[in-house]
């Protein structure tokens, strides 16, 4: 068939599609709310928070300005070996779409939080050098809250989303593949 997109055409517009969602919350978050802001969306339940993360997961810390040095560059390599290993196996007929789907998600996510880690700092104020961006996060969803306890009390991003939700999938779905990838390796 004439003009149908390839599949690693197809995983490439969905990782684009995504980052590009994932970009422009962000940026109207950084440019609608200040630091700090929340907006009640769904009562307690869902609030638009807008905060900045310097470290990774879970406003986890590492190491100072070298340690965020080494953490950026770090994400960069999986990304980037992510990126050939999707690609690669987006050549096998015999991989499942499922499979590459799922890691098309996780290394779309990678690449948004990367790109925050990259460039907000150099372009937006307060300035920081290339690669000390912090992550935008504003989704906080408290799953069960009583007066003393919040259970999943992070704040998060669409790309952190993207990551989790292609992790999860995988995992429940597609482990088979996997093992069986491990078991031709082994």
């Amino acid at each position: 068939m004439k003009g149908r997109l390839s599949r690693g055409a197809r995983l490439l517009l969905l990782g684009l599609v995504l980052v590009v969602i994932d970009q422009v919350i962000k940026i109207l978050v950084k440019e609608h709310m200040t630091l700090g802001e929340q907006i009640m969306v769904i009562g307690e339940w869902f609030r638009l928070c807008f905060v900045e993360n310097e470290g990774f997961a879970f406003g986890m810390k590492f190491g100072g300005v070298w340690g965020k040095y080494l953490l950026s560059l770090f994400r960069i390599g999986l990304f980037g070996a992510l990126t050939v290993w999707i690609a690669r196996l987006s050549r096998r007929p015999e991989i499942p779409g499922g499979v590459l789907a799922g890691l098309t998600l996780i290394d779309a996510g990678a690449l948004g939080n990367i790109i925050d880690c990259l460039f907000y700092g150099l372009i937006f104020t307060p300035h920081a050098p290339f690669l000390q961006g912090k992550v935008v996060d504003m989704f906080y969803f408290p799953i069960i809250r009583t007066e003393n306890f919040v259970f999943f009390e992070p704040v998060f991003n669409f790309a952190d989303s993207c990551v989790t939700v292609g992790a999860i999938y995988l995992l429940l779905f597609h482990w088979k593949f996997f093992l069986a990838e491990e078991k031709k390796e082994g």
